[in-house]
């Protein structure tokens, strides 16, 4: 597999992980998840979920299985934010490594390509989900308003890389856009 294949994200959402409706999960077969969590459910700097992410996770929980895989180490914050969503969650997942995910899929006991991996970063969360055949869901990172103006240097590195090495950042597959953000609101 060639190393655009490898990062390119079968799904690009252009929208938080907020705006991944069960109707996507559906149209694409997904029947469990895989999230990241810094950055993708919570920003960097905060140490609770908000409102908004709890009911997203209680719309998503009745019909698809959720694991919470982080390469970060702290049991404090991944526990403490896996706790108050009611989540099972690995930690220092090291990922592109594939192990933690492995875990995570055996634990559902469903098969790799019914699993989507859905992050923000391209050669940690995308990377390893292609690497186990999932199905892999790139979301726009979760930011704290008070430093969303500053610039992401890490993501834009990763972005400019991937694009050099010919990923698409254009959604290969169907875009889900305002119409799926409208169905969202409706629900």
């Amino acid at each position: 597999m060639s190393k655009a294949k490898l990062l390119q994200p079968d799904l690009i959402l252009g929208d938080t992980i907020l705006g991944l409706t069960p109707n996507i999960l559906e149209y694409y077969h997904i029947q469990g998840l895989v999230l990241d969590v810094d950055e993708t459910l919570v920003p960097l700097k905060k140490a609770h979920v908000s409102e908004e992410l709890r009911l997203w996770v209680d719309s998503i929980r009745p019909n698809t299985p959720i694991w919470l895989v982080s390469n970060n180490l702290s049991e404090n914050r991944i526990g403490r934010i896996a706790k108050s969503l009611d989540l099972p969650y690995l930690l220092g997942a090291v990922k592109p490594s594939r192990r933690k995910l492995r875990q995570a899929i055996q634990a559902m006991e469903l098969p790799n390509s019914r699993v989507a991996m859905v992050g923000d970063r391209l050669f940690t969360d995308v990377l390893a989900g292609n690497r186990l055949g999932m199905f892999t869901i790139l979301v726009q990172p979760m930011v704290d308003p008070a430093i969303a103006t500053r610039s992401y240097p890490i993501h834009n590195f990763e972005v400019w890389l991937s694009q050099k090495l010919g990923v698409s950042l254009m959604s290969p597959k169907h875009k889900f856009t305002k119409h799926e953000k409208r169905k969202r609101n409706e629900t």
